[in-house]
């Protein structure tokens, strides 16, 4: 659901918890996109995955506090933090998936992610920005 902002990549300008959150969570797949076609041919994978709604503490601190009647609402629908998990162990350990890059999962399945992810120029500018933004652009760009 989010889209990066790089005229506010940091949100110093127009900030909400919401719109923070969902452009971190597509930042993180187009980061692993774009690690996945660095790594091409090493023998290396690199998959994102969204682990469903699972019941932990997230959000229990979040200041604005809007978000919190929904949460509790729909904490009894959540998945439990062992189920959450299954993807990620799925990934990690399944031969079914042994060589498989640069996807996205979700239920231990190969999904499409948002539009936005899949473009590359986007995702490789993406890198760069966020290599230089923790002082490794010299190193990775």
């Amino acid at each position: 659901m989010g889209e990066i902002d790089f005229d506010d990549l940091m949100g110093e300008q127009d900030y909400t918890g919401q719109q923070a959150y969902n452009q971190s969570k597509l930042a993180n797949v187009m980061f692993t996109y774009e690690l996945a076609r660095r790594l091409k041919g090493t023998g290396v994978t690199a998959n994102a995955l969204h682990p469903g709604m699972t019941n932990t503490s997230f959000s229990a601190e979040d200041p604005s506090r809007a978000m919190a009647p929904v949460v509790f609402l729909a904490r009894p629908f959540m998945k439990s933090p062992e189920k959450g998990a299954e993807t990620v162990v799925y990934l990690a350990s399944s031969s079914m998936v042994e060589g498989v890059t640069g996807k996205y999962y979700a239920n231990r399945k190969a999904k499409k992610s948002n539009v936005s992810s899949y473009d590359d120029e986007v995702t490789a500018r993406l890198w760069r920005v966020s290599a230089n933004l923790v002082g490794a652009g010299d190193v990775v760009n």
